[in-house]
């Protein structure tokens, strides 16, 4: 089992404040993500700073993209991204396209999914998924359980390198110890904290406590 990466997710609303946050953490992190409000505020420009700043991390752009995957990616490649995200119900051939111009595609699990779309994404090569509650069901009162770890389970199972995000914090980690995670995303678990380099840090050393 391989060790998890930590990845940052800045879903700031203005690319000053995202700048500012990157700059205390983006040396600890493992991936740096433009979330998707950003992106929609600041377009490309955000990805080229961010590449600007750490050429050598990886630079995800979370698009959630629905449609124009080989336009959309394309820019995002241009920009200077290495991966991007598909929504889910985005078409097989939107996806393909997508993965065409960038070196690669996640798919991000919202609503409702089945694992037969699944696997048609391993079948048309795409093996990255992003499995995670959202802003608005965490807000509404929901939490991580083992109704969502056993659907992680399957994931791995199937072939994917799953990615885990919402409302991420140190402690939520072990809820996850014994299953192979390719990444934890973290935003305001990470932003919002009094010391945010620290949190980054801590959530480093937890990962490596319990997958080293």
């Amino acid at each position: 089992m391989s060790l998890p990466n930590l990845q940052i997710a800045c879903d700031h609303s203005d690319l000053a404040s995202a700048l500012k946050d990157i700059k205390n953490v983006g040396d600890v992190v493992d991936i740096i993500e433009a979330g998707t409000i950003l992106i929609l505020q600041g377009g490309q420009e955000v990805i080229k700073c961010f590449r600007a700043l750490y050429p050598d991390k990886r630079i995800i752009a979370d698009t959630k993209c629905a449609d124009a995957g080989s336009t959309v990616a394309k820019n995002c490649a241009d920009a200077g991204a290495d991966w991007m995200t598909c929504i889910c119900c985005a078409t097989i051939p939107t996806m393909e396209a997508a993965n065409r111009e960038i070196d690669e595609v996640q798919v991000e699990l919202y609503g409702d999914w089945t694992y037969e779309q699944a696997q048609q994404w391993l079948d048309a090569g795409i093996s990255q998924v992003i499995y995670h509650q959202s802003r608005d069901a965490l807000l509404a009162g929901e939490t991580w359980g083992e109704k969502d770890l056993n659907k992680v389970r399957k994931l791995v199972d199937m072939g994917f390198r799953v990615s885990v995000t919402g409302g991420l914090n140190v402690d939520t980690l072990k809820l996850f110890k014994g299953v192979n995670v390719y990444t934890f995303i973290a935003g305001r678990g990470i932003t919002q904290a009094e010391n945010p380099r620290q949190a980054a840090i801590d959530f480093k050393e937890e990962i490596k406590r319990i997958w080293g």
